[in-house]
């Protein structure tokens, strides 16, 4: 969990890990009204502005469309079989725990179980809900708002985004319509819809605090192509809404809750919003392409500050300033400069870097995208056809979708490749230093700790993600054998499990 200004944390919201999901908030307009007398004190009614069955009316469209998700990670184990494939020395030393030859087991660890909420967007079943409600599930159930329970395959997951849909075998469903999240306004009321504690269908109101908040809490499982732009609310969210609907008071899907501001895990007046202009496009290419398109600028950007503006003679402390232009990219065959501030993205005013990303993001590689760009005191326009990471505007297929992520999420830790001086300090050629370990298969099975230093798995070499990566993905429904040396430790440490 990543702190925020200090004493928040920011959690994502399903109720494996027992954190809260984002929404958005309308505002209600007071009246004072005067009294004859000459007291101070003033009684205060709402208008009439609001209908008094607005939140009904919205809560009647949106919670059929809203639905409960159950998820169970299996407990993995390995047999004597798949013991002796990953431990070397079980051939000279036989089975460690002297069952004689008799069928040996690795201790059964238990299934764990989470839920979360998702977002049924077409007819014939396509829900879309938060990647971690459903990241490493072995089996997905979907609970209807009628009660009725089906099996769920996942079709694509985004952990960039933190967006994923899911598929059920079901017709003439209710469904949301996405709203234009451009449109929303700080101030205006909105619900949000999901499964609090298993406590199915819970409806809240609130107001839209907050644009364009980039939080820093998928940095960690996507780095620098984490995308964050939430739409902040302080409507009441609380584990188990993840994946739930912000709606407008029309009933419209303006966001997917995704994570809160909390010191204590459950809701503490703020939360997070995926905005729905970025979630339909992800959603649609992860049903169109069964892999998220995006289309990149190659560059890397910062924020522009007070003091950034008066160096620039900026106007306004607004847009994503240029700090470097990346080789080969789309910025830089588009005329793109260091230095530039990019204002507009299409017609929309850009307020932020975190706008600029998701803005961007709502394109393909191949896209002609039109930018205003403040240079040296004057506006300009160019026109850039944006590029995948690699460079290429080529769309993606299912099988180029980058693997990175899913491995290291299964198995719970984060890892960093060994400079050649730790390397040489260490006495190997390579490997990856685990720099955190959360809940997953590793936590479950072993007792590594952080700092351990993998330089092999099932007896191959590991020195990049890639190769750990493909190792494990190869060993599916076998044993996995780390090798692998701590820095204040003499010879080597095995730690083994079935995945």
């Amino acid at each position: 969990m990543k702190k925020l200004t200090g004493y928040f944390i920011i959690g994502m919201i399903s109720a494996m890990t027992a954190l809260a999901v984002t929404h958005h908030f309308n505002k209600q307009q007071a009246t004072v009204i005067r009294e004859s007398n000459s007291s101070p004190f003033r009684l205060a009614s709402y208008t009439g502005a609001l209908p008094n069955d607005a939140f009904v009316e919205a809560a009647k469209v949106s919670t059929p469309a809203v639905v409960h998700i159950n998820t169970v990670i299996k407990a993995k184990k390995a047999d004597r079989r798949q013991l002796q494939q990953m431990n070397p020395f079980f051939q000279f030393f036989g089975d460690p725990f002297g069952n004689g030859g008799a069928p040996f087991e690795m201790p059964q660890q238990q299934d764990q179980e989470a839920s979360g909420s998702g977002v049924i967007i077409s007819n014939d079943g396509y829900i879309v809900t938060n990647n971690h409600v459903v990241e490493g599930a072995d089996e997905i159930k979907v609970n209807l708002y009628d009660n009725r329970e089906f099996k769920a395959k996942v079709i694509g997951t985004d952990p960039s985004t933190d967006l994923a849909v899911v598929k059920i075998d079901a017709k003439d469903l209710q469904f949301l319509t996405f709203a234009n999240s451009d449109n929303v306004q700080v101030g205006q009321w909105v619900l949000a819809v999901g499964n609090p504690f298993n406590l199915a269908s819970t409806v809240t109101a609130g107001i839209v605090s907050a644009k364009t908040r980039n939080i820093n809490i998928l940095r960690e499982k996507a780095g620098n192509l984490a995308i964050e732009s939430f739409i902040q609310t302080d409507a009441a969210v609380n584990p188990g809404n993840s994946g739930g609907a912000l709606v407008d008071l029309g009933g419209n899907l303006i966001g997917i809750n995704s994570a809160i501001a909390t010191p204590t895990g459950s809701y503490a007046g703020y939360s997070f919003a995926i905005p729905s202009n970025l979630v339909n496009k992800v959603v649609r290419d992860m049903i169109d392409f069964g892999v998220v398109q995006r289309g990149f600028l190659g560059v890397n950007i910062r924020e522009i500050d007070d003091e950034l503006a008066k160096d620039l003679k900026l106007n306004k402390i607004q847009g994503a300033y240029i700090a470097e232009v990346n080789k080969e990219s789309a910025a830089e065959a588009g005329g793109i400069k260091r230095g530039d501030v990019i204002m507009k993205v299409g017609d929309s005013e850009i307020k932020n870097s975190a706008d600029l990303q998701e803005h961007v993001a709502r394109y393909r590689p191949g896209d002609k995208v039109k930018l205003e760009i403040y240079r040296d005191g004057s506006t300009i326009t160019k026109e850039v056809t944006l590029k995948s990471k690699d460079n290429k505007t080529a769309l993606l297929t299912k099988e180029d979708a980058p693997k990175t992520g899913n491995v290291l999420d299964n198995l719970g830790i984060s890892v960093d490749e060994l400079s050649s001086l730790e390397a040489k300090k260490l006495g190997v050629s390579g490997g990856l230093k685990v720099t955190k370990i959360k809940d997953g298969i590793i936590k479950q099975n072993t007792n590594m700790q952080e700092g351990f230093v993998i330089i092999g798995i099932n007896n191959r070499a590991v020195t990049k993600k890639e190769d750990l990566e493909d190792l494990v993905n190869d060993s599916k429904g076998n044993g996995i054998l780390i090798q692998g040396k701590y820095p204040d430790q003499n010879g080597l440490k095995y730690y083994a499990f079935g995945y």
